[in-house]
């Protein structure tokens, strides 16, 4: 693959979260999974285990966990956005089509990190805490990373869950699963093929995030400019996030 194959894969790369109820070819979660163990690790410990989960009980069982049904506009969520900073508060809009909600995927991989794997690592970095956990943390995220890459050259779309390493849900799924005490949940991805066409990505210019051999003042954001920048990505975040599907997203 050239430059431009790969710079556009990137940019497909996306977020999706209502699916299409069509199963997924098992060979295509091989294909993702063996893209994953390739994925580079701190001292090739390749920390990474992958549980598949296809199965409707236990997928809706896994749900149940992530995500329990609550009385409608009284969600955590909801109340606790209402508490940040008033300068980027908005009204939230109603969050509709539940019926294609990431839940209803075809396909679940929950993606684990043995941490016994550390004992691996050089005796300077053991012994440095910070350390130890940010290569075991990056190597996970690479791992990770190459799942949803490759689930986009297979034509999928993925949702990146991260609310499953909660420590409650961490708790409740290990023990659904029967994973062994040392082994603990990363992250988790939701596969399926795409309901609905995303919208144009909001992205910073690199002419403004790209710094060469310096980085001062001068180069620094204003907070102006970092309110700004956070209110518009907010926005388009949450009009994005929302379940409700806009005739010109379908495809």
């Amino acid at each position: 693959m050239d430059y431009d194959g790969f710079l556009e894969l990137a940019k497909n790369r996306r977020s999706i979260r209502r699916f299409k109820p069509d199963p997924i070819p098992d060979e295509y979660v091989d294909k993702i999974i063996e893209a994953a163990r390739w994925a580079p690790s701190g001292f090739n410990s390749q920390p990474w285990e992958f549980v598949v989960i296809k199965d409707k009980k236990l997928k809706d069982d896994v749900m149940q966990i992530v995500r329990p049904p609550r009385p409608a506009g009284a969600t955590g969520f909801s109340k606790m956005e209402e508490m940040c900073e008033p300068w980027m508060r908005r009204k939230l809009q109603p969050w509709l089509d539940t019926g294609m909600e990431y839940q209803n995927a075809p396909v679940l991989i929950l993606l684990f990190g043995d941490t016994r794997t550390q004992v691996g690592l050089p005796m300077v970095v053991r012994y440095d805490s910070h350390l130890r956990q940010s290569i075991y943390t990056s190597s996970m995220a690479n791992a990770f990373l190459y799942m949803l890459l490759a689930a986009t050259t297979l034509g999928l779309a993925s949702q990146w869950v991260s609310v499953v390493a909660s420590p409650y849900n961490h708790c409740l799924l290990k023990n659904l699963l029967h994973i062994p005490t040392e082994v603990e949940i990363y992250d988790m991805v939701a596969l399926g093929y795409p309901a609905y066409k995303s919208r144009p990505k909001l992205m910073r210019p690199i002419d403004k995030m790209a710094h060469h051999d310096y980085f001062g003042e001068e180069d620094f954001r204003t907070d102006e400019e970092v309110r700004d920048f956070i209110k518009r990505t907010r926005a388009w975040v949450f009009a994005n996030h929302r379940r409700g599907v806009d005739k010109s997203m379908l495809g």
